[in-house]
């Protein structure tokens, strides 16, 4: 039944999302692959992996979407338009996790998105154009590389066949591990976004440290990642003097001073951080004469990351000249800083002012499937809080108030994107 627009309008501003069924859905999920500690290993493309896709195929089709299934993997649960020819307002992420994951970390985005779909199903509301909502392959490359599989080959960053060739420790190519969870779907052009939305924790500290409850997410740092090897070399510890060493290990730890200097340098957006050391021999009484070292830089802005790239590469110069022994230096990942839709950012902006919602402007310090998505349509992300910032760990942990907000932004915010055109009188009791 149609209503007067007004009234419509007044309705579906009213209208909210069921945080106790969100929250349910969240930890029937994490009951896939649960640990001893509370979190959830549930790499990509494994039996836990299709049972997970299972679930969240059967939940959708449950409320009338239709379900596609791409070359890699990726799922499409989509519920029609008036206008169904139009492109689809989409959100999602992921369901794979760490293997020692957390319950909320790309789960939480995914169904937030299915619960938007069960709350316009319960209110019987019309959008103008489809709306879907997309479980990307991959997204944290545990198991395969590279990381943000599905969306990057959606979103042409990589080729399906490069993606399908890769393997894991065990020489399982991703081939056929969708073969085996059943998971190959049709290899068709990928279509057209008309906009794409994610929520998301935080993964950091910004939002709980500031008392907010919404995180309005600019856009994506920019990201340098490099392999680094110190060549010195190995003498005895003992007879060997300290003027007369070529001690790779010192070197290395300069390299470390050094990466954290240039963040620091370059606040408040610059990350630097060397997260891997091995050393050669690694012998107690062997002075170390080979060391490999990663660096990962962050920027907001590709002036700051180019300026960041510079002053690793002197400080390598600098530490090699000053020890007389050689620094390689490797690029091998480079993902230019993405900012997010101006229209998309400002109708997230709105729903969390509309709903009353503390809030505050951030930037994302992680790469999202989002960032891909943002190549081939507009894109945005909506944070909120996840206790002491702690992700990528079986403790990582969200209020469940805080999950329902933002998937009350992410309701209105697909509303104001997809246009409303119809609805209908709502019974008691429901969530309008």
């Amino acid at each position: 039944m149609q209503v007067h627009e007004s009234q419509a309008t007044e309705a579906v501003s009213r209208l909210r999302v069921d945080g106790e069924r969100l929250w349910n859905s969240l930890m029937q999920l994490a009951k896939i692959g649960a640990t001893e500690k509370g979190g959830v290993c549930r790499l990509a493309l494994t039996e836990l992996d299709r049972i997970a896709r299972d679930q969240v195929v059967s939940w959708a089709k449950e409320i009338g979407c239709t379900v596609r299934i791409d070359a890699i993997g990726n799922i499409f649960a989509r519920r029609a338009g008036l206008r169904d020819d139009l492109p689809p307002v989409m959100t999602g992420s992921h369901i794979d996790t760490q293997p020692t994951g957390g319950k909320f970390d790309g789960n939480y985005g995914v169904l937030a998105g299915i619960e938007v779909l069960r709350t316009l199903a319960d209110a019987n509301v019309t959008t103008l154009a489809p709306i879907e909502v997309a479980v990307w392959t991959n997204e944290e490359g545990s198991r395969f590389v590279p990381v943000m599989m599905g969306s990057g080959v959606f979103a042409g960053a990589f080729t399906l066949e490069h993606a399908l060739a890769q393997q894991d420790r065990d020489g399982v190519s991703v081939r056929d591990a969708l073969t085996a969870i059943g998971y190959v779907g049709e290899n068709t052009k990928p279509h057209t976004v008309g906009a794409y939305f994610e929520a998301h924790i935080e993964q950091g500290p910004v939002l709980e440290a500031n008392d907010k409850t919404i995180g309005i997410v600019q856009g994506a740092l920019g990201q340098r990642w490099y392999d680094v090897t110190v060549h010195g070399m190995e003498a005895h510890a003992g007879p060997t003097p300290m003027e007369l060493r070529r001690d790779a290990l010192l070197v290395a730890a300069d390299l470390i001073h050094a990466v954290n200097r240039i963040a620091l340098d370059h606040a408040p957006h610059g990350r630097g951080t060397v997260g891997w050391v091995d050393v050669h021999p690694n012998s107690r009484n062997v002075i170390p004469g080979r060391v490999k070292l990663t660096v990962d830089l962050r920027a907001a802005d590709d002036t700051t990351l180019t300026a960041m790239d510079s002053a690793l590469r002197d400080a390598c110069t600098v530490a090699s000249e000053k020890a007389g022994i050689a620094v390689d230096v490797e690029p091998v990942v480079y993902f230019a800083p993405q900012p997010f839709a101006t229209e998309l950012v400002a109708a997230v902006k709105h729903g969390a002012e509309m709903l009353g919602l503390s809030s505050m402007d951030v930037i994302s310090g992680a790469g999202h499937d989002a960032v891909y998505l943002a190549r081939v349509a507009p894109a945005a992300m909506i944070f909120v809080p996840c206790k002491d910032g702690i992700s990528h760990n079986e403790i990582e942990d969200a209020r469940a108030d805080h999950l329902e907000a933002g998937c009350n932004v992410l309701l209105h915010a697909m509303l104001r994107a997809a246009q409303v055109v119809q609805t209908a009188p709502v019974s008691e009791g429901s969530n309008v």
